[in-house]
C-alpha cells in the first residue's frame, strides 16, 4: 500500500484529532476542518488545543509509532514566556527537570534549550497574547525526543517562566518553513526514519 503523508500547521484552538464522541467537544475545531484528508489518516503525536504548529498526518501507523514511541526523532518548540528567561533557567531545562505527569513526579530527559535572541517568524495566531505593557516576554527554543502531556509548558513553568504562546516548529527534518505559507502540504518524497 502506498501511504500518504501531510504536514500541517495546526492553529491555536484546534484539537489534534479528526472526530470525537465527547458531546462537550462537538463544537470544537478538528483537523478535518483544514483539509479533506483520506479516511485512514491519523495525526503523528498531538499538540494540545492551545498550542499551535507543525503536525504530521499519515496513513502509516508504523511511521507514527516510530516518531512517537522510539524517542529518536527530535521535535523543536518555540515558547514565548512571561518574563526575560535566563540562561540558568534554560540550563536547568537542558539537564532535566522534575515535572508532574498524571499526578506523579517525572524527571525529563536531557534536551536542548536555548534562548532565542530574535523574534521567531511564525504564522499569525488567533490567540491573544498580552503585550509588553503588562511586563516583558521572551522566547526560548526547546528540542525534545520525548513528548509527555504539556511537557514544554510544564518545564518552562518549573523554572519560573510560564508559557504564553507555544508553537512546534520542527519534527525531525521537517520544519514549518517546508509549508511555504500553506496550512496543509502533502509530502511527496519518501520519509526515512532513524
Amino acid at each position: 500500500m502506498d501511504h500518504r503523508h501531510f504536514l500541517i500547521y495546526k492553529p491555536y484552538k484546534m484539537l489534534s484529532q479528526f472526530m470525537t464522541n465527547d458531546r462537550h467537544q462537538k463544537n470544537k475545531n478538528f483537523l478535518g476542518d483544514l483539509y479533506d484528508f483520506p479516511s485512514e489518516c491519523m495525526s503523528v503525536g498531538r499538540l494540545d488545543e492551545t498550542s499551535e504548529g507543525l503536525l504530521m498526518i499519515t496513513t502509516d501507523g508504523q511511521l507514527s509509532n516510530i516518531i512517537n514511541k522510539k524517542g529518536k526523532v527530535e521535535k523543536e518548540y518555540y515558547a514565548q514566556v512571561d518574563g526575560i528567561i535566563t540562561s540558568e533557567a534554560a540550563e536547568k531545562m537542558t539537564s532535566g527537570i522534575e515535572i508532574s505527569i498524571n499526578g506523579s513526579n517525572y524527571l525529563t530527559k536531557e534536551c536542548q534549550a536555548r534562548i532565542l535572541e530574535q523574534l521567531p517568524v511564525l504564522p499569525q495566531t488567533l490567540q491573544r497574547v498580552r503585550d509588553d505593557r503588562h511586563g516583558p516576554t521572551s522566547w526560548v527554543s526547546v528540542t525534545l525526543k520525548e513528548g509527555k502531556f504539556r511537557q514544554v509548558r510544564k518545564m518552562c513553568a518549573a523554572v519560573g517562566f510560564p508559557v504564553l504562546r507555544l508553537a512546534r516548529v520542527r519534527i525531525g527534518d521537517f520544519t514549518v518553513e517546508d509549508l511555504k505559507g500553506e496550512s496543509v502540504l502533502e509530502i511527496t518524497e519518501r520519509i526515512t526514519t532513524p
